[in-house]
């Protein structure tokens, strides 16, 4: 089992900033994937951003350029740094973790962007 607590949401003005961390514990192997979902009222959850253990990251291209994923693998966190924040970022963004074919999900932080 695998345990995720995120810290960071809240309410900023668009072309703001916000940093997302998640960090694991529990049975915790090397070979992992860590990541951020979001979803937005009415739309189904996507893909922001993920990172694996050896470095490998992926972007939705709404994000490109403007959100970094990055972790720390000592301390079995991941980081979003969103910046140049638009108010169609707003949605609840969630930690996402996935091991030996096993997917474990935070409970989710708000992230609201005012235009």
């Amino acid at each position: 089992q695998v345990q995720l607590v995120e810290s960071g949401g809240g309410l900023v003005q668009a072309g703001g900033s916000l940093r997302l961390s998640c960090t694991a514990s529990g049975i915790i192997f090397s070979i992992n994937v860590m990541g951020w979902y979001r979803q937005a009222p009415g739309k189904q959850r996507e893909l922001v951003a993920a990172m694996h253990s050896g470095g490998d990251t992926n972007y939705v291209d709404s994000v490109k350029g403007r959100f970094t994923i990055s972790r720390d693998n000592f301390k079995n966190t991941v980081y979003l740094q969103m910046n140049s924040l638009v108010p169609e970022d707003t949605a609840v963004y969630y930690c996402y973790y996935f091991q030996r074919s096993t997917a474990y999900w935070g409970q989710g932080t708000q992230v609201t962007v005012s235009s």
